[in-house]
């Protein structure tokens, strides 16, 4: 049975991301044909195991919600999923000028333009030519890019966002200082807008941004950053980044790490405390119902 069709008769919304699709209500999960992997919890299946795990049902009411009913029901039948010839790892082609990624992150997402400017200095943050997304580079310890992020730059509908084909996870956007700290952070805007907000020597830690709620990059800087070993995490107050926070916490504690606490934004995420202060609050109504009398 093809999942997505089974998905969409649900009324359920999927997002194009690279060659699957991710679910509207739950980002972590991908589909693909008859097959979904839940990113978050790292496990994945066929239409049945999604039914029972994400629909909380047993295996006789799996099979008859996938059926239809008691009646049966036609869905398209998936095809056979060819293997694919592994794509290698490419930068997006860099645009002439940053003109509109400047003005999405300063102007729109309120960073700071100094801290931008530093990201791009160091060829973290460029605009691509094609579609004028923003992407965030990650290298490996010798210098090498090995991960992209891509976060679309329009201001209308739902936002682009996702990672280049064939990147490593292990290296998404990040930052590595002399102090002993690491903030982790869920997408690289939180990161920057945590230190738009707390710019006092921010240079001197150590900073990642996991492109998602994987902890594959945090682990990859704890190996490469030995100095490292007090953890901060900053993730976003919703479903995805608590389950992520106590899923992390537990993985480190496995691995020895003690000293790891935890940070909160006020808001959901990092970027919304940073605009909630950046932007004028929207006038009263009185006064707005006085400016209109005037004009």
């Amino acid at each position: 049975m093809d999942l997505e069709d089974f998905l969409a008769r649900q009324g359920e919304r999927l997002l194009k991301s690279g060659r699957e699709k991710r679910l509207a209500s739950d980002h972590s999960i991908t589909i693909r044909g008859n097959r979904w992997y839940d990113h978050e919890a790292e496990k994945g299946g066929f239409a049945i195991d999604f039914v029972r795990t994400y629909y909380n049902q047993s295996f006789p009411e799996a099979v008859t919600m996938l059926l239809g009913g008691e009646q049966g029901q036609t869905y398209r039948e998936s095809k056979p999923q060819e293997p694919e010839p592994e794509k290698l790892f490419v930068l997006p082609e860099a645009h002439t000028d940053m003109h509109r990624v400047f003005a999405y992150l300063i102007r729109t997402r309120c960073l700071n333009r100094g801290i931008v400017t530093e990201f791009a200095k160091a060829k973290m943050i460029y605009e691509d030519a094609k579609y004028h997304n923003a992407v965030f580079v990650g290298y490996d310890a010798q210098g090498i890019p090995r991960h992209a992020h891509k976060r679309g730059t329009y201001t209308t509908g739902d936002a682009f966002k996702g990672n280049v084909d064939s990147c490593d996870p292990r290296y998404s956007f990040h930052w590595i200082g002399q102090s002993d700290t690491v903030y982790v952070f869920e997408a690289p805007i939180d990161m920057l807008s945590f230190l738009s907000l707390y710019q006092q020597n921010w240079k001197q830690h150590s900073y990642v941004a996991l492109c998602g709620v994987a902890e594959h990059a945090l682990m990859q800087l704890l190996a490469d950053a030995p100095h490292v070993n007090k953890i901060a995490l900053c993730l976003d107050h919703d479903k995805a980044g608590v389950q992520a926070r106590e899923r992390i916490q537990k993985h480190l504690a496995e691995r020895g790490y003690r000293n790891v606490f935890l940070l909160f934004s006020n808001l959901k995420d990092w970027n919304e405390d940073l605009q909630a202060l950046r932007k004028p609050p929207p006038e009263p109504a009185e006064k707005q119902q006085r400016v209109m009398q005037m004009g």
